[in-house]
């Protein structure tokens, strides 16, 4: 599979919710995931498992939610991709409890695949955006 296959797969398949068990054929054993939280980096590792735990966690959190490639574009073993997620607020986030009130994600990351799997990504996601989201769903 080429990295943009991977990668597609993996969004498709596994961050969309559809099956997170699928991470293990689409991610090395140990990926290294940079993460920016309140504009500080972070870098965790995540073995596929954790990673489709986390999938399961996001569909506790939105519901069913919908999951659409926005910008999709790809050079040498590194993939890039915008994406928007829209669910439902149906788990709590923080100290904001739930809603039941429509939520969107927005973010963004490149990937970088090696033997056919995702070995390490930058994710950005726009946190302040859920944050007003939930500050304004919590008001009404």
């Amino acid at each position: 599979m080429t990295p943009e296959q991977v990668v597609r797969n993996f969004l498709e398949i596994v961050r969309s919710g559809e099956n997170p068990e699928f991470s293990n054929e689409l991610m090395a054993d140990s990926v290294m995931a940079h993460q920016v939280v309140s504009e500080e980096e972070q870098t965790i590792q995540r073995t596929p498992q954790e990673y489709a735990e986390h999938v399961k966690e996001m569909i506790e959190t939105y519901g069913n939610f919908s999951f659409e490639i926005q910008e999709f574009i790809s050079q040498g073993n590194k993939v890039y991709v915008r994406w928007k997620q829209e669910g439902k607020h149906q788990g709590n986030i923080g100290k904001y409890q739930t809603t039941g009130l429509p939520l969107v994600e927005l973010a963004s990351a490149v990937y970088r695949v090696e033997d056919e799997k995702i070995a390490e990504y930058w994710i950005q996601i726009d946190r302040l955006g859920i944050i007003k989201q939930l500050e304004r769903n919590a008001s009404n």
